[in-house]
């Protein structure tokens, strides 16, 4: 079980003694504070680069709910073509869009094999990659 201080944390950088250095430490559970539902959640890794202005940054963690209603505009993640994507869905004119200029919106047609897997409630940022496989 991780141990963490209830205290906020500045970016400043100061020489003195911790002030978290009075506080007693709390166990906490990563899943339990992350994942609402856990039978219908599952983890994605993000990659590349297409949904920067929503915050989400290559190798950052997606917390993927399949419980969550399917809202326009949500950020979703879904299986184009047996690939998965994340991206937010405009459902009136069933397109996929990138947060980011660099990428256009992908238009959804009968003829593709479409799946959405469910909604992106939450990301991790990863400031070291994952050890995984």
């Amino acid at each position: 079980m991780l141990k963490v201080l209830k205290l906020k944390i500045q970016a400043g950088i100061v020489g003195f003694e911790s002030p978290a250095s009075g506080y007693v430490e709390q166990s906490i559970n990563l899943d339990s504070l992350l994942i609402d539902k856990p039978a219908a959640t599952f983890i994605g890794l993000a990659q590349g680069n297409s949904m920067v202005g929503d915050g989400i940054f290559d190798g950052d963690l997606l917390i993927i709910s399949r419980s969550e209603p399917i809202k326009d505009n949500a950020v979703v993640v879904c299986a184009v073509g047996g690939e998965f994507v994340c991206k937010r869905l405009d459902m009136r004119n069933r397109r996929l869009l990138s947060s980011s200029p660099d990428y256009p919106p992908y238009q959804i047609s009968d003829a593709d094999d479409f799946t959405i897997e469910g909604t992106v409630i939450r990301s991790v940022r990863l400031f070291k990659p994952l050890n995984i496989q």
